[in-house]
């Protein structure tokens, strides 16, 4: 079967995850965790998400991972949590907790089915995507935080980092069969240019490029900031996109949700690459073809997800929630010459 193929074959996008009642919820936290509280179901792409409001006073994230889940890239993102967190304690990044058998995550059969359970921490404030505009002092606050988080993963090593993701920008090449969902054909023609670009100017440079893990999902919803003071950074969330890859490419998808909808549309994410720069400075070769790699986040995030709200209408709005300025973002980067969006990344770099 060719890679092509196997896209629109990928059993754990297709497949529904498991149904578990907030009450069942509940009583598999306080068997496995010891943890009594509240329990209230969250929205989710993959996994079953509970907020857990313990008796204790503490909040937890309570996460029932999809059936078809490999245990071992579960284990793989925890272990990634305890290396950030023994590498950078003070980073705002999510916590995972062990089970009462001092594991980091549980087994519990679901309707005939075994499926894998997380305690992780839940850090109230507001989500970063209900911010309607960003100051320049949150996209230096997260380009910063990133830069940390990748340097407390740079020497990070586990036997599931090279997994397999549709998400994992590596695999790019691969979404063209998913053009066929994307309703607007203007779009879908500028789509198809992007995957080009792509291919001929950043997919050949892959081989020599440093690489290591990755977080690889900095969007808006997997950030949490301070409800009064919007600029500050509570917590980065969801490592479930993480994977071994080209580091530039943890900045492409970072960036690619900094972006403008109108206007001078990279003008907002240079301010994030450039303080990521300064915490963790990036080469030359890996800022020539930045803009190619922002450009390609946008396509995935259009690509991807018009397949799978064809796949499930059920959870249409939950998966198409960042098409919209996915879409105005690439159109206006879109208008701007290569040529002039790689001299101003270098300038940004330059004089970080």
């Amino acid at each position: 079967m060719s890679l092509n193929s196997q896209v629109v074959h990928d059993p754990l996008l297709q497949a529904q995850p498991a149904q578990v009642s907030a009450v069942r919820a509940g009583i598999i936290a306080s068997e496995r965790f010891g943890v009594l509280g509240s329990v209230r179901p969250l929205a989710g792409e993959r996994d079953l998400n509970f907020h857990l409001a313990g008796t204790n006073g503490t909040a937890y994230l309570l996460k029932i991972s999809h059936p078809l889940e490999n245990p071992q890239v579960v284990d793989f993102q925890n272990q990634a949590l305890l290396q950030i967190q023994r590498a950078d304690p003070e980073l705002p990044v999510q916590r995972v907790y062990a089970a009462r058998d001092g594991r980091y995550q549980a087994a519990v059969d679901i309707d005939g089915r075994q499926m894998l359970v997380r305690l992780l921490s839940f850090v109230a404030g507001r989500p970063l995507h209900q911010v309607k505009h960003g100051s320049v002092g949150l996209r230096r606050n997260l380009g910063d935080a990133m830069g940390r988080l990748d340097r407390a993963l740079a020497d990070y090593r586990h036997p599931a980092s090279g997994h397999e993701l549709l998400w994992d920008m590596q695999q790019a090449a691969r979404l063209r069969p998913l053009l066929v969902h994307i309703d607007d054909q203007p779009l879908r023609a500028l789509v198809g240019e992007a995957l080009d670009a792509f291919e001929a100017c950043a997919l050949p440079r892959y081989p020599v490029l440093r690489r290591q893990v990755i977080h690889n999902d900095l969007n808006p919803h997997n950030v949490i900031v301070d409800t009064q003071q919007p600029e500050r950074v509570l917590n980065i969330l969801d490592f479930g996109d993480m994977v071994e890859a080209p580091l530039i490419n943890e900045v492409g998808v970072a960036a690619a949700y900094q972006l403008g909808q109108q206007g001078d549309v990279l003008a907002p994410a240079l301010d994030f690459v450039a303080a990521y720069h300064r915490r963790n400075p990036l080469r030359e070769d890996e800022l020539d073809i930045l803009g190619e790699l922002i450009a390609t986040r946008l396509v995935m995030t259009i690509a991807i997800t018009a397949w799978r709200a064809s796949l499930h209408p059920q959870n249409r709005a939950y998966i198409l929630r960042n098409v919209a300025q996915a879409s105005a973002s690439l159109r206006g980067l879109a208008s701007i010459a290569p040529a002039v969006v790689r001299q101003r990344i270098l300038q940004a770099c330059v004089g970080a």
